[in-house]
This record gives C-alpha cells, sequence and structure tokens, in this order.
C-alpha cells in the first residue's frame, strides 16, 4: 500500500492569459469537453489511491469549492427522473472515502507560498502536488500513479519531467543530474526559468511533484526569486543538500492548458476519444478544409 495519501492543489492562480472568460470563472474549472480542468487532476489523484485532496484557493475560486461539494438539489431532480447515468456521473466527482479540504492563500506569493499553506493539512507525510494547468494522459497508468510507484520504491522526493526544446527553457524549472534507470535521475542541478544558454538539461519540469514533509521547513525560509516570488524549485534545490531528489521522465502528453494553444490541443484530442462525441466529431473535422 502506497504511502502517499494527499494530493495538493494549488489553484490560487488568476488566470489572466484566459480573460474574460476568467473574470468570474476560476481558469481550473475550464472544461476539457464535459469535464473541468480540476476534475481531470482530482481523478488522476483518485487513481494513486490518493484520498485526501487539499485545495489552495484564492477569494474568486469559490466554483472549485461548489463542484466539490454534495449537489442535494440536482443529485434529488436526476434520481426524481430516473437519470441514472447522469447521477452516477455526479456522485463519482468525489468518490467515497474522499475527503476535500480548501485553503485560503490571502497573497498570490507563488507556488512555494502556496505548498506552504497546506502544511497544516498533509502534516508529517509525503504529499503529491499536481497543478490542473498541465492536463497529462496516456492509455495506462497516470503520471502520478508512475510516481507515487517511484516514491514508494526509492522514498525520496519526485520532480515530474518531460524533454523540451532547449529554446523555451525559459518558460520552466530545468533540472539535471545522474541517471538511475531510463526515466529516474538524480537531480544534481535545478535551475527556475533560466535563459537557454544557461539551462543545464533539455528536462523540463512540469505540474507534477512527490515531496517529503521536509519541504516545509525549506519553504519557511526561501526568499523570493524569479517574478519575485516564492519558488517551489528553490525550496527542492535546498532539499537536496538534506536528501535524495529524484527526477521523473513520465509515460504520457502533456497539455498545456495553462495556454490557449495547449488547451484548444487538449479539447480537439479527447473529443476524438470521447465515447459519445468521437465519431460524429470526426466527420465533422472532415469537412473542414484546413
Amino acid at each position: 500500500m502506497s504511502s502517499v495519501k494527499t494530493a495538493v492543489f494549488p489553484v490560487a492562480g488568476l488566470g489572466t492569459r484566459f480573460l474574460p472568460a476568467t473574470k468570474s470563472v476560476a481558469k481550473e474549472m475550464l472544461s476539457i469537453v464535459d469535464k473541468p480542468l480540476i476534475q481531470y487532476a482530482a481523478e488522476e489523484a483518485f487513481e494513486a489511491g490518493i484520498n485526501k485532496l487539499v485545495f489552495i484557493v484564492g477569494r474568486t475560486k469559490n466554483s472549485i469549492i461548489d463542484h466539490f461539494d454534495k449537489a442535494y438539489e440536482l443529485e434529488s431532480e436526476l434520481a426524481l427522473r430516473g437519470k441514472d447515468r447522469m447521477l452516477k456521473v455526479v456522485k463519482d466527482v468525489i468518490p467515497d472515502g474522499v475527503s476535500c479540504v480548501f485553503i485560503r492563500q490571502s497573497e498570490a506569493l507563488g507556488l512555494g507560498h502556496a505548498v506552504l499553506c497546506a502544511e497544516a493539512a498533509v502534516g508529517h507525510h509525503p504529499f503529491a502536488v499536481l497543478l490542473p494547468d498541465d492536463l497529462i494522459h496516456n492509455d495506462g497508468d497516470g503520471c502520478i500513479k508512475q510516481m507515487v510507484q517511484v516514491f514508494d520504491e526509492y522514498q525520496a522526493s519526485i520532480i515530474g519531467t518531460q524533454t523540451v526544446a532547449i529554446e523555451e527553457s525559459g518558460k520552466y524549472g530545468m533540472v539535471a543530474g545522474g541517471q538511475v534507470t531510463d526515466r529516474v535521475a538524480k537531480v544534481e542541478e535545478i535551475v527556475e526559468k533560466p535563459a537557454p544558454a544557461d539551462a543545464p538539461s533539455d528536462q523540463a519540469i512540469v505540474g507534477r511533484y512527490i515531496l517529503t514533509p521536509g519541504i516545509f521547513d525549506l519553504l519557511r525560509t526561501t526568499q523570493r526569486g524569479a517574478g519575485n516570488e516564492i519558488q517551489l524549485t528553490d525550496a527542492i534545490a535546498s532539499l537536496r543538500d538534506h536528501e535524495q531528489v529524484l527526477s521523473y521522465s513520465f509515460e504520457g502528453r502533456r497539455y498545456d492548458c495553462g495556454s490557449k494553444i495547449g488547451y484548444l490541443q487538449a479539447t480537439v484530442d479527447f473529443a476524438l476519444e470521447h465515447d459519445e462525441l468521437a465519431k460524429d466529431f470526426r466527420r465533422y473535422l472532415k469537412t473542414l478544409e484546413l
């Protein structure tokens, strides 16, 4: 049985790249076909055996809280109308045995600060961090399940990574280190958003982490870095002085749904795999002059 039972979702960001849509709707509630981004991330955590979800929210993110709340009136109406399939969809938003905690991030001080806000809810246990903007899909085990399996073997903090063009290094935290297996490496260098000439490798950090509770002491003393924010990567770099940190090049495709093009790519690809829509949507695409 895995020792990772808690997942943290930092979802307090403003989502300015999707204005005006995100003026009143949390960016994590934007849907890919018929399911919001935050639900895909939550289901990835469920698959990994995680049963406690900790959401770090801002004051404009009530829609996320509502999404994971029980909808008594809706469930009653669906039951009365005999819409059993839709009733199951609504109930499965949160499976039995899974609890949710919502914590307000009072100031937008960065990802590191958001993770620090979760300390009381996480306690002295390893935990996952998922950024819903990064939608990761494959036909086998989900990304976090893969990473939990690696954690169970090595008992070390793990950063999810993927290969990117070196010209894009300024968009990511970048890592380098010695290979342990084909997909696992010991992190020896980590740099937040370096210029291409300063990038230590072509391995970019994506929005998936498994962290030990030792990260919290380091986050409390981490100074503001890139963007004048408390960077999680800076604290992880310090964590290497105290314990082993690994990177894991996950299996699957990552969609950057924090960008409009990534969001559109995910929408098309997921629609082409949707049980109800795939056939009609594919037929429609063939009518377009592309």
